[in-house]
């Protein structure tokens, strides 16, 4: 039977003692397989040797990949119904970080600029469901279960957490895995306390994972504790000294596209098979450590660097993160013409097909803005950069102005839904 490849991330989880950051719970899903599937071992150097070679070889075959997205919120109380706005400021982040967009990128060491880099790919709302209808790529689901997380968890078991993804124990049931990227968020939560942020589960026998990591019973898919989706979240965590930037999506759609935890979940001895990120002893903490260098080991040619605290796939504070490295970014790519080849390649309904030109001018903008599609608009949406939404409109048409007299200076974002069901995004800025 073919594996499905798990991890447990955000790469940190929270006690039940004390309000503390700890590790997430990946390694020990992976012994707890290794346990059900021995043997599996004999597969990982090969597989890893001919995904390396691939990514070396052809690098990435077009200009930019796009994957559609569906979020599935399953709540239990209003709170956890979060709104469309924190979701679409979700999907900014996702776009901006994985495209290095980011404002924050800004605070990269000098060391690490030569290795660091955008990955090409972006992130779409699905515009159309399985059956062929528009849809906003949100669905919401009540449900009688007050959290999905449970004691079990600690223990390997995570049948409590999958319910999440079957309409039939309370969840939702996932739409076509080859075909969207599926986001669950709910509430994991174990007696009232945040324990969980997210996790993922990388595509089947990735050959940089390990053996024993191919558990056959998780659906594929993203889940995330409702808390931590977005940088606008009413939500709070609950726990002291962490702030919510959304990267906890960003680095488990990054265990989706097969990255490992950059320091190998080990010592020096291991390492996340990506030659250009810097080995280390163990995962970053919360502080953002600058002077940190655990290992001593020449980085694909660039020297010894230090821990790169600034890395996706680490567990350092959010506001410490802000990029991907050039190889993480081929692995990624080499994961979407292989394991994930349907993804972007047979979008639902084809998404070339669906996908539109939108174009707002002037850009910047002062009183007025006309934004022109070459598709049919039906609504469009001005937010700021926290996703607070601050003017929309009801189109009929591929071309419109609106007036922007009441916005201060600053950056914005506008939302374009279209009759297809496919919406689009677009960057203004507003000058006075």
């Amino acid at each position: 039977m073919k594996k499905t490849l798990l991890l447990l991330t955000v790469g940190c989880s929270f006690g039940l003692q004390a309000q503390m950051l700890h590790k997430c719970y990946s390694k020990e899903a992976i012994s707890y397989q290794n346990s059900l599937t021995p043997g599996f071992a004999e597969t990982v150097d090969q597989q890893f040797e001919i995904a390396k070679q691939w990514s070396h070889e052809n690098g990435p075959t077009r200009s930019t990949y796009t994957i559609p997205v569906v979020f599935h919120v399953v709540y239990n109380t209003p709170e956890e119904n979060i709104p469309d706005s924190v979701i679409w400021n979700q999907l900014t982040r996702l776009n901006e970080d994985y495209a290095r967009m980011n404002a924050d990128t800004s605070n990269m060491r000098a060391e690490f600029l030569p290795v660091s880099g955008a990955t090409q790919i972006q992130f779409m709302m699905a515009g159309i469901d399985p059956q062929g209808n528009p849809t906003n790529g949100i669905t919401r689901t009540s449900s009688a279960t007050t959290s999905f997380g449970s004691f079990n968890v600690i223990f390997g078991d995570f049948a409590d957490l999958e319910k999440v993804k079957s309409t039939a124990n309370g969840g939702h049931d996932a739409w076509d895995q080859t075909r969207y990227l599926n986001i669950w968020i709910c509430d994991m939560s174990i007696n009232g306390q945040a324990f969980l942020l997210g996790y993922a589960t990388p595509p089947a026998n990735l050959p940089n994972w390990p053996a024993g990591s191919t558990p056959d019973n998780l659906g594929d898919g993203v889940v995330l504790q409702y808390q931590c989706v977005g940088s606008n979240n009413p939500n709070d965590l609950g726990i002291a000294n962490y702030d919510v930037l959304g990267r906890t999506a960003v680095h488990e759609v990054g265990h989706y596209l097969g990255l490992r935890h950059i320091w190998g979940d080990g010592d020096c001895t291991m390492d996340d098979g990506i030659n250009d990120t810097p080995d280390a002893t163990e995962a970053s903490q919360q502080d953002c450590n600058q002077n940190s260098n655990s290992c001593n080991a020449d980085v694909d040619g660039h020297g010894d660097l230090h821990d790169m605290i600034e890395n996706f796939m680490d567990y350092s504070a959010e506001t410490c993160q802000n990029s991907f490295t050039e190889q993480q970014a081929a692995l990624m790519h080499g994961v979407l013409e292989n394991q994930r080849y349907d993804l972007v390649h047979n979008n639902p309904a084809g998404l070339e097909e669906l996908t539109v030109n939108v174009s707002c001018f002037p850009n910047p903008a002062n009183e007025l803005v006309t934004v022109v599609s070459d598709g049919s608009m039906e609504t469009i949406e001005v937010v700021d950069l926290n996703g607070k939404s601050l003017l929309k409109t009801v189109v009929n048409g591929t071309k419109t102005t609106i007036g922007l007299q009441t916005f201060e200076a600053g950056m914005y974002n506008v939302i374009i839904r279209h009759s297809t069901g496919i919406a689009v995004q677009q960057r203004i800025a507003v000058v006075k």
